[in-house]
């Protein structure tokens, strides 16, 4: 899971939906936890300004 703090408005409604506790909101900034994270995939679904987002890989060497 990747992160855009730019795009982060702190709401925090990422830190209710993460099932293992991986995110902090602070004053400030999103904590993150990267241990702890499994990729759910949960924050990229709630974060309503798309600061958190899968980045895929491109290999063009499996086609």
């Amino acid at each position: 899971m990747k992160f855009d703090i730019e795009r982060c408005g702190y709401c925090g409604a990422c830190i209710s939906v993460c099932p293992t506790g991986s995110l902090e909101l602070t004053e400030n900034r999103i904590i993150i936890e990267n241990k702890t994270c499994d990729d759910c995939g949960r924050c990229s679904i709630i974060c309503p300004l798309g600061a958190f987002f899968v980045e895929v890989e491109k290999n063009l060497s499996k086609l």
